[in-house]
């Protein structure tokens, strides 16, 4: 497996593990709304209305915090880019000399490490630095417009499950049903989240759980209180 191949499918790992996460909060904040709600009502409307505009806010902010974060990302990383690309035009001595001690740090004998840094200087050095010096791939810079997308459709994917399970049942069943569908979806993220970090899946499913159960424990239990008085 080439380099640039190992890069594509970290990649692509991390945005599929993003996007786990992404489902993950959709369904643990948007049960929590929703149950919350059928604890104080048994309006179908009024649940419907809750849960839509919590998928609404929860995506619209999770997709505005990931274009802010990758944007900040990618600035500080064209950033240090140019720097490096005037250090390369003002001092190329000095900058083959670091080089060289960088690839010494990973092992490789002076003069072993001195003759790499030439060739790769050679063949692209600002690429060279990049990917020694500053773990930057220049090519390969992260899209904020991608990562709101995927954020936002992450978001609503999951959002939408604990939705749909709370307004189609019958007020009797409504809670149980959510609940039920929401601790499975949690455990399914749980394992597919073990499986793309290399994780204990058995903790990563407890974590889930728990934490969905914690959420929608509390707002049933705040809900319910607030329709009673």
């Amino acid at each position: 497996m080439t380099r640039t191949q190992s890069a594509v499918i970290s990649t692509r790992l991390n945005w599929l593990r993003a996007g786990v996460l992404g489902a993950n909060d959709g369904i643990i904040s948007t049960a929590g709304l929703v149950v919350g709600v059928a604890g104080a009502t048994t309006s179908r409307a009024a649940i419907l209305t809750a849960g839509v505009a919590g998928l609404l806010a929860g995506a619209l902010s999770m997709a505005a915090g990931e274009y802010v974060s990758v944007s900040s990302q990618r600035d500080s990383e064209r950033a240090a880019l140019d720097v490096e690309r005037r250090e390369l035009a003002e001092e190329p001595e000095a900058e083959l000399e670091e080089l060289t001690e960088l690839l010494m740090a990973r092992g490789l004998e002076r003069d072993l490490a001195r003759e790499a840094a030439e060739q790769l200087t050679e063949r692209d050095a600002l690429r060279a630095h990049a990917r020694v010096e500053l773990g930057i791939e220049p090519d390969e810079l992260a899209n904020p417009w991608h990562a709101a997308f995927a954020s936002l459709v992450a978001f609503t994917v999951g959002a939408l499950l604990p939705l749909v399970a709370v307004v189609l049942p019958g007020a009797s069943q409504r809670v149980p049903v959510t609940v039920g569908a929401v601790l499975a979806a949690l455990t399914l993220c749980g394992l597919v989240s073990a499986r793309l970090g290399g994780a204990p899946p058995a903790r990563a499913v407890a974590r889930n759980v728990l934490g969905g159960a914690l959420a929608m424990g509390v707002t049933y239990a705040v809900g319910t209180w607030l329709g009673t008085t």
